[in-house]
């Protein structure tokens, strides 16, 4: 069973210092489904634009808060092996990320990792400003491993 989704908003928001302070926010924690989403203010680079580190983050964090909202943590625990970010133009506003896995997604991912020890999957990301236009494109190679 997933945590009570109060306690997943709270570590995706706070439990990283970095993440913290760079201001966070996520809109919607569901059993398979995250949108998070990043301020431009406190987060611009040399030229205005959303800092690169700023937008790692983005894409890097919502592995974790999927995994928060819709994995038994007691039973289980996430690690990112591999992430991909594709800059497309400058974020010159608030960042948004959605993230999905289904629910036979999910349970396949479960069954596995009891089963073996492990299970891998990849989130394809778009990191879209406001308007829709997309700024980043990531793809994360996530691991679901048994304690």
């Amino acid at each position: 069973m997933s945590m009570p989704l109060e306690l997943v908003r709270q570590l995706t928001e706070e439990q990283i210092a970095f993440v913290k302070r760079s201001g966070l926010k996520a809109e919607v924690l569901e059993a398979g489904h995250v949108r998070l989403r990043m301020p431009l203010a406190g987060n611009q680079n040399h030229i205005g634009s959303m800092y690169a580190g700023a937008l790692f983050t983005l894409a890097e964090i919502p592995g974790g808060a999927l995994f928060l909202a819709s994995f038994d943590a007691a039973r289980f625990y996430p690690i990112v092996k591999e992430m991909n970010l594709r800059f497309r133009r400058p974020a010159t506003g608030d960042i948004c990320v959605e993230a999905r896995l289904t629910d036979e997604q999910i349970q396949h991912l479960q069954k596995q990792a009891t089963e073996e020890g492990k299970a891998e999957y990849v989130l394809e990301l778009q990191l879209t400003d406001e308007s829709g236009e997309v700024v980043a494109e990531s793809r994360g190679l996530y691991q679901l491993r048994r304690h």
